[in-house]
Order: C-alpha cells, then structure tokens, then sequence
C-alpha cells in the first residue's frame, strides 16, 4: 500500500459516522445476556473480548462464564444503533437509553449478566 492510499484510508476513516447503541452479548450455553449502550459502537465487540479475555471483569458472573464455557460460547448484537453527530448530551442519552432496553429485556438474576441500576430504586417505575 502506497503512502497515497494510506492517506485515503485515514480520511475515509476520520470522516465515518459515529454510531451509538445498545449491544447483547449472549452467552448461547445458558442464555443468559448482558445489554450495554455505548457511545461508540466501532470494534465495540473487540473490546469486550480483549477485556475478557484478560480477565478484566474478575469476580462477575459475565467473566466466570466466559472462563468456564470459552469465547466460542458468546455471541454478541447490536440491538439498536444512531449516527452520534446529532446527539447533545451523550451521556443522558445513553442512560436513558440503558434504562430502556434494560427494562425492555429484564437481563437480571437468572437471565443475564446485568445488575438493576440503583437509580430505580428511587423512582416509582420499578
């Protein structure tokens, strides 16, 4: 590749959309699943392998699995995805985002990873 290429390849990157969303992870062995939104979804998947792989997530259930049934027993989803470019407050948007399709799809206790937010303890929706 010729310096010229690298050169298109980099603003062809620079200038991509951004996308936002919510993603599965789903462990297939007992289906159990955990749901996250993120700011970026780009390589997003890559991420969570490396930080497993690495045992980043010691001592939660998510990793015990992980280390018990293998990569291969994992599949991971986006669920749901927008162009970040119009977004104000990211961080609002991706909390309301979580408690949405967290109260959505319930992956709590027996059927997945996540943990019920302490927010909804003071709120009259749960």
């Amino acid at each position: 590749m010729n310096d010229q290429q690298k050169q298109r390849l980099r603003a062809a990157y620079k200038f991509a959309p951004t996308y936002y969303g919510v993603i599965q992870i789903e462990n297939t062995r007992n289906h159990k699943i955990f749901i996250d939104t993120v700011a970026n979804l780009h390589n997003r998947w890559g991420y969570y392998q490396l930080n497993l792989n690495q045992n980043f997530y010691h001592g939660t259930p998510l990793q015990t699995d992980w280390l018990k049934d293998g990569a291969a027993a994992f599949t991971y989803t986006v669920l749901w995805k927008a162009d970040a470019a119009d977004v104000v407050n990211m961080r609002q948007t991706l909390k309301t985002l979580q408690d949405k399709w967290l109260r959505k799809l319930t992956p709590f206790d027996d059927r997945g990873y996540n943990h019920r937010p302490l927010r909804w303890a003071y709120d009259n929706q749960d």
